[in-house]
């Protein structure tokens, strides 16, 4: 990176954090801290909320995943538009008639204490394991640009955003988050912008999109009705509206974003910002990644977009083995391109029959590639167990680091940087508060005053990230992040949001029958992950399911012995 760079990326990112703290100086109040001023138009609570989703991960991974499986992915979000819907018609209302903090306490005034209790461990868990992931995505960019240390890197990242968070709160966050998705707009749509000229002078759109599903990248939609498949439309469609439903409905770190609107409109408007520019967004950032992979049919890729296995690559120059498939990687890639010129030269002239054979002897020779560079990963594994990182997460930053000029390095680490900083302190600051206001104010200290727990979420807040940060330390064993993430969400969220489609919908069912019914759920996800092959996506709706099912059930043996409570406003 050059000066411009390095002003750019530190320009943008001081500015942004010191405008947080200057513009919520003097906010010390409980409330504030936790859920903000009560005051947020609808365009923030929309941007808010789309930057606590759309972290580092999304903006580094999603493009390597579109690199690697083209447009498919977009179906996890087919479910987004329903699931926000039914968030606005019957969540939202219930929150705000409540007055609550945090989301478990609906469940406690509904239920009970260890209903209450249940839901908030669940969320801790899975938001506190996927806080480290997001700490993770950065660090890849700093290692990456800086040749620093990844482990080093992921510890000084990580503290730098617990400070950020422990000062600002919740209201820093969202008056921060509008201008730090606005750097990651401008960012990305100056890397495709870019992309696009880089691309060779006599590929056209039509030449380009044509290349993309030759490869199978443009396949949107997969109408399989196979549960085994990752990724088809009956998957997003049903499984995807019950994982979104749970995170956007049940998760602490969204919750807090929307329940801070100024008016119940406020607060539904936010929500279906979302719902109509969640998907475009996600398919855009996803295209890119498909013309990077464009861009690499017709420029030299390296054999590892890992940095850690390109240094080791460099510093073991004598490994002939690795040497040699450099060696063979290089020149089934030229193969490629050779390939792809002679069949872009003929269909230009219109020969089909040309045409046709060309891109056969293309494919053959992209995929012997890919085959090398696997047996080359293979190998380095074998020799070098640290530099196992997935290439995936590496694809876009490489390209940027190596393809776009100066200046727009820095505006896209900057983004990088300002979707790290909006989700990780977004995630942060929502377990600090459940954690103060579901177990310190509700068990430890019930009579503990606002300036208690105002200190007590900070310490929490700041336990929570070296939570993540030693999680971090580990995601380098897990595959492509963006779905790592959603892996994780996938096992959690579906009970999670099980007891609150209980709460809203079945008024018969009390507490206990609840409690167990959604610990004997949550069993269940378990066994049937680690036993079965099918789609992750599939785990929301089973989970929730089995919540509801399994609390009918217990009810109908315990009869009137358990209490259903209706909560009431405070």
């Amino acid at each position: 990176m050059s000066a411009l760079d390095y002003f750019v990326l530190i320009g943008t990112m001081v500015g942004i954090a010191f405008y947080g703290m200057w513009k919520t100086r003097g906010r010390r109040e409980l409330k504030s801290y936790l859920r903000g001023d009560g005051q947020t138009p609808w365009f923030v609570i929309g941007l808010s909320v789309m930057a606590t989703q759309a972290s580092a991960i999304t903006f580094l991974s999603t493009p390597g995943q579109g690199y690697l499986g083209g447009l498919g992915f977009v179906q996890i979000y087919f479910g987004l538009p329903i699931a926000l819907i039914i968030i606005a018609i019957f969540f939202l209302p219930m929150f705000r008639r409540l007055n609550v903090f945090t989301a478990y306490e609906f469940l406690g005034k509904r239920f009970d204490s260890k209903t209450r209790l249940l839901g908030a461990a669940l969320f801790l868990v899975q938001r506190g394991l996927g806080a480290g992931l997001t700490i993770y995505a950065p660090a890849i960019v700093l290692t990456t640009v800086f040749g620093w240390p990844l482990d080093l890197t992921i510890i000084c990242s990580g503290l730098l955003v617990i400070i950020y968070t422990v000062a600002g709160g919740s209201d820093a966050v969202t008056v921060t988050q509008k201008y730090q998705i606005g750097i990651i707009f401008v960012g990305m749509i100056t890397a495709f912008c870019l992309l696009v000229a880089k691309l060779p002078a006599g590929l056209t759109f039509t030449d380009t999109f044509a290349l993309a599903g030759g490869f199978q990248k443009l396949k949107a939609v997969n109408f399989s009705t196979d549960i085994h498949e990752r990724y088809t439309f009956w998957s997003g469609l049903l499984g995807g509206t019950f994982l979104m439903l749970s995170y956007f409905g049940t998760d602490q770190s969204q919750v807090q974003r929307y329940i801070s609107g100024a008016s119940l409109r406020e607060g539904r408007l936010g929500l279906m910002f979302n719902a109509v520019c969640k998907i475009p967004m996600q398919f855009c950032i996803l295209l890119l990644g498909v013309l990077i992979f464009v861009f690499y049919q017709f420029e030299q890729p390296p054999l590892f977009f890992n940095a850690a296995s390109s240094q080791y690559l460099a510093e073991h120059s004598t490994d002939q083995k690795l040497r040699v498939f450099e060696t063979d990687f290089n020149s089934a890639h030229a193969q490629t391109r050779q390939r792809l010129e002679d069949w872009l030269k003929a269909r230009h002239t219109g020969d089909f029959s040309a045409t046709t054979t060309a891109f056969a002897a293309a494919t053959t020779a992209q995929q012997e590639s890919e085959r090398i560079r696997a047996k080359a990963n293979k190998e380095l594994s074998a020799k070098n167990p640290g530099a196992t990182a997935n290439d995936a997460d590496y694809v876009f930053i490489t390209f940027i680091l190596q393809q776009l000029p100066h200046g727009v390095i820095g505006l896209l680490v900057a983004a990088f940087f300002a979707a790290a900083l909006s989700s990780k302190a977004a995630e942060l600051n929502a377990l600090g508060s459940s954690t103060t206001i579901d177990f310190y104010r509700h068990l430890i200290k019930r009579d503990a005053t606002d300036a208690s727990c105002l200190a007590a979420s900070k310490w929490f807040t700041a336990l929570w990230g070296l939570v993540a940060i030693g999680f971090a330390l580990y995601a380098h064993l897990v595959e492509n992040l963006i779905q790592a993430v959603n892996i994780l969400g996938s096992i959690f969220y579906g009970v999670m949001l099980g007891l609150f489609v209980v709460a809203f919908f079945i008024r018969h069912v009390g507490g206990t029958a609840v409690f167990w019914a959604a610990l004997a759920a949550q069993t269940l996800v378990f066994v049937l992950y680690f036993n079965l092959t099918i789609s992750y996506l599939w785990y929301p709706l089973i989970g929730c399911a089995a919540c509801v099912l399994f609390s009918a059930i217990l009810q109908a043996v315990l009869g009137d012995a358990t209490k259903t409570n209706e909560p009431k406003a405070t």
